[in-house]
């Protein structure tokens, strides 16, 4: 898997992911319990199976996996400023599933996220954002549910940012890929999701 370095601060693991490749550039991942692989660790999250596909395919790029579980958008603006200390080529942010899960408003999920997307760019003009969307389960009501979703594509708009629709794209709703919870992908999920992420991302790397 290559070299793992485990960096503390502000309470926080972040797992970094080397390729072993000289004057990498960085992406970051900005999540919850999705990103930070919960139930399976971090070194079989889709991070870390993305930092694979990045050492196959010999591209200069370090991931650097900072999922906490249990966090909202709220929470991950709060962290943003400590993460972007170090230099940041692309963000990708996975955040949303606990505001909805919470009931939040999405007013305040697209306020957040537009904020961490604010500061990123203050601090690197350079930088390069990916959404990852998220959608709630029908019983959080139809009304709720469009509002919900339809942050993500706006934000990513606003901002010019690649989208990745849906993160857990043929991996929710799917027990055979679910923990008991039937809310954390399995170790196979993981590897759904990295597939799904992975189609993005390729090409936004092969960019740089």
């Amino acid at each position: 898997m290559g070299k793992l370095t485990i960096r503390l601060g502000a309470c926080v693991l972040i797992f970094l992911f080397s390729t072993g490749i000289t004057s990498a550039k960085t992406i970051v991942f900005l999540g919850d319990s999705l990103t930070a692989g919960y139930g399976v660790g971090k070194e079989r999250a889709y991070p870390a199976l993305i930092a694979q596909r990045i050492r196959a395919a010999n591209l200069p790029f370090d991931v650097i996996n900072a999922g906490v579980s249990g966090d909202t958008s709220a929470d991950g603006l709060r962290r943003i400023d400590w993460l972007l200390q170090q230099k940041i080529d692309i963000l990708v942010i996975a955040l949303g599933a606990n505001d909805g899960l919470r009931g939040l408003t999405p007013n305040l999920l697209e306020t957040n996220l537009q904020a961490i997307i604010d500061k990123a760019k203050a601090k690197y003009p350079q930088i390069r954002i990916v959404i990852a969307g998220m959608r709630m389960p029908p019983n959080f009501g139809a009304d709720y549910e469009a509002k919900f979703q339809r942050v993500f594509g706006a934000v990513a708009e606003k901002n010019h940012a690649v989208l990745i629709p849906f993160l857990l794209a043929d991996v929710g709703g799917n027990r055979e890929l679910n923990q008991r919870d039937s809310i954390h992908p399995t170790e196979a999920g993981q590897k759904v999701i990295a597939e799904n992420v992975w189609q993005t991302l390729r090409p936004l790397l092969e960019q740089k």
